[in-house]
This record gives C-alpha cells, structure tokens and sequence, in this order.
C-alpha cells in the first residue's frame, strides 16, 4: 500500500500523552537497547510472511493495540510461545515496562512498535494477521471526542484488509457507551460477524483471560466489562 493509498489518519486522535513520570534506571536503559531491536522498522515492505520478524518458528502471528501495562501481551506471549506477538503502544512508561518484562523472561516471540497503531495496519501485508485485541481502549468518552475513538469505519477497514479469512478481532471494555459504538461500527461494516449468541458469550472474559489493572480498576468503581468477539467475513 502507498503512502497515497493509506486511508486518512489523525494521530492525535486516538491517543493522549505520550510519557509519564519519570522512567527508573533499568526501563531507561531497556528503551535504549531494547527498543531498537525489538521495535518494527516500516521503512522497507513488511515480510510476505510475518513469521519472518521474529528469530523462532511461528504458527501463527497476532496484534495488541494500546497494550497499557502489558499484562495481557506478556501473559499471551508465556502461554502461545508458537505464536508471534506485534504490542503497539505510545506510552513511553508503558513500553518500557513491557520491554522490562520481555527481557526479564527473556521472550523471543513479541515485536513492538511505539507510535500510532494505524501506521502499523497500513504496512502489515493483506491477509496477514490471525488474530486483532483491542482492550480497554481509551474511551473518549465525551460526545465531543468520540472521533477520536480507535474503532471507525476506516479502522475497521484497515483490521478487514489485514485479518486472514476467518481471523478475529477481540475487543473489551468497561465503559457501555463503546461496547454499542463498536457493535454498531461491526454491523454497518458488514466485514465483521459478532459471534455472541448469549449473554454469557459476551459476559465473560476471554478464553485464558489474564484480566488487566484497567479492568481490575473499573470493577473497583462498579462497572462491569463486556468481552466482544468477531469474525472476518
């Protein structure tokens, strides 16, 4: 996909700040040396097969957008080391504890990239990904923002051109105003069949859920969470 033919975008728009307090001696040093060797380079085309960015055989390759403290993006990684593993995420302090973690357990099958996430979708090849997580994404949820809010008819698009035939796309979220917003998007698009057929199917966690602080947060101050699943059709 050319530079020309990529959907419009708005940085800003999906994200707030990008660094909080101050990083400790080790995260620093993690961004320093970890960083460059784990992050995606999208100057050159990506790898026909998306197994090839990572150093171990691989089954199959999925990606986490805005993985927040990365318990879920390292629990998924331990439990799949078959499976490759893209984390996107722009917050400074968020990335260098994951990449704490990821040298910690010494992981070869995680990737990241710590910019805009839709930078990533228009460079990822057609059909290339298995599986999509969009988890506890900020809510925007004054009116006035909502544009800002990741799932859009042009993200879908962009989650529609990468998923291979029959891959997922996992969303979760505590706030009831964008658990409605995503089901309409997925219905208007028409790429997207929502795989619920009862309450409990969107009720309860995903399968092998590691839950989150986000969601930990939300059921401290009452609110429950709905775990959406779709399909590329």
């Amino acid at each position: 996909m050319t530079e020309q033919q990529h959907p419009n975008r708005a940085t800003e728009a999906f994200f707030g700040r990008r660094k909080g307090k101050p990083l400790r001696e080790r995260q620093a040093e993690g961004m320093a040396t970890l960083l460059p060797a784990l992050k995606l380079d999208l100057q050159p085309p990506a790898p026909a097969e998306l197994s090839g960015l990572f150093p171990v055989p691989l089954e199959e390759v999925r990606l986490e957008i805005g993985f927040g403290g990365g318990e879920h993006l390292i629990h998924r990684a331990q439990e799949s080391p078959e499976t490759g593993f893209i984390g996107v995420e722009p917050f400074v302090n968020s990335m260098a504890k994951l990449l704490s973690r990821v040298d910690e357990l010494k992981l070869t099958n995680i990737r990241v990239y710590d910019d805009d996430a839709t930078q990533v979708l228009d460079w990822l090849p057609d059909a290339s990904l298995d599986r999509i997580d969009l988890l506890y994404p900020d809510p925007w949820p004054k009116r006035k923002h909502w544009k800002r809010r990741f799932v859009s008819q042009v993200n879908l698009d962009r989650f529609h051109r990468v998923l291979k035939p029959g891959g997922l796309f996992l969303f979760a979220s505590d706030i009831d105003t964008y658990v409605n917003w995503t089901l309409i998007h997925c219905r208007d698009h028409g790429g997207f069949s929502w795989l619920a057929e009862q309450s409990s199917h969107w009720l309860t966690p995903f399968a092998g859920w590691p839950g989150t602080r986000y969601e930990n947060k939300a059921r401290r101050e009452g609110r429950s969470s709905a775990y959406l699943t779709f399909r590329k059709i």
